[in-house]
């Protein structure tokens, strides 16, 4: 139902307001209210958004929709024999630079270093921050319990932690170390570890803690890394690239150079693993390290084991349309 991406949509504006291509469409959106009935919202996208077909550079209008979720993991405020993995805040000698100051052309392109006498330089890859050790400049917020979890719970990029008396802090994405996402379970699948029709996140999971003498080897092959800030607690969902809660099964991460972020789009896959039709109107509010490309989306399944098991087992092809307001040329 389209009525169901009507709270997303709200967060999306909250945001998008400010901008003056969005205002109309949001402020008459903020006037029907926060519950509609489908007619209504139906009747509101229609009038308000144009949509516009997601093409890919080679004229394909097909690309590849995953999933992640909000993962729960074990950890404690101080290191014990039991958390002994440390969750980083981003580092105190971590330079972003932000290419759209000197080329708008390049508004989404940053580069990530550290300043070694006047040179910038590429940031320590994560084998060269797990061998840091102490010697990182970066501030540890919690100690986790288990490695390849604490390395999903960076892949999906937040997520909240339980401490051992039975609360629970939530964590969100501060920032990256700069090198690119490699996939362990391609790399799994490449040494015949693991078969592709089971390169799924459990799956991975299991053959890590099967292999304990192979997991440095294992979590190397990615050598991005991301630091996390503590989020106060709420019910609501993980904070997106956007900087609005995510809503879950209506957000989804798309690849900001194509996509804007907080625009409706509609996207019309299949469910994990399966040829059962998955289309509904979503809203782009997240973005991520893996998600390159037009036709690109990374489909947000909410909290939880359940969550999880959708999100891993997701990588279905699918089509996108992005609603944009009236008047707003792509």
């Amino acid at each position: 139902m389209v009525a169901q991406a009507w709270p997303a949509l709200l967060r999306s504006c909250s945001t998008l307001q400010a901008r003056p291509q969005w205002t109309m469409a949001c402020e008459r959106a903020f006037e029907l209210g926060e519950h509609v009935s489908d007619n209504i919202a139906r009747s509101y996208f229609e009038g308000s958004f144009q949509p516009w077909v997601a093409i890919n550079p080679d004229h394909t209008d097909t690309g590849l929709v995953t999933g992640y979720y909000e993962p729960l993991i074990r950890g404690s405020r101080t290191p014990t024999d039991q958390h002994a993995w440390p969750v980083h805040a981003a580092p105190d000698d971590l330079l972003v630079v932000d290419l759209g100051n000197l080329h708008p052309e390049l508004r989404n392109m940053r580069l990530r270093g550290r300043l070694v006498g006047n040179r910038i330089i590429p940031y320590w890859n994560r084998a060269e921050i797990d061998a840091l050790g102490d010697a990182l400049p970066a501030r540890v917020l919690l100690w986790a319990s288990d490695p390849i979890d604490l390395f999903f719970l960076q892949i999906q990029g937040s997520g909240q932690v339980e401490l051992p008396g039975g609360d629970r802090v939530r964590l969100g994405y501060a920032d990256h170390n700069g090198h690119p996402y490699h996939s362990i379970g391609r790399w799994l699948v490449a040494q015949g570890e693991i078969s592709l029709e089971k390169a799924s996140m459990q799956e991975i999971k299991n053959w890590a803690r099967a292999n304990p003498l192979r997991l440095r080897e294992l979590l190397n092959v990615n050598p991005g890394y991301v630091f996390f800030r503590e989020l106060p607690a709420s019910a609501d969902g993980p904070l997106g690239a956007l900087g609005v809660p995510l809503s879950a099964g209506r957000s989804i991460a798309v690849d900001p150079r194509y996509i804007p972020l907080g625009a409706p789009v509609f996207l019309a896959t299949t469910y994990p693993l399966s040829s059962e039709p998955l289309q509904r109107l979503m809203v782009a509010q997240d973005t991520g390290g893996a998600i390159k490309g037009v036709v690109r989306a990374d489909l947000f399944w909410g909290f939880g084991d359940e969550a999880g098991a959708q999100a891993g087992r997701m990588r279905q092809q699918g089509r996108m349309w992005v609603l944009l307001p009236k008047g707003l040329q792509p």
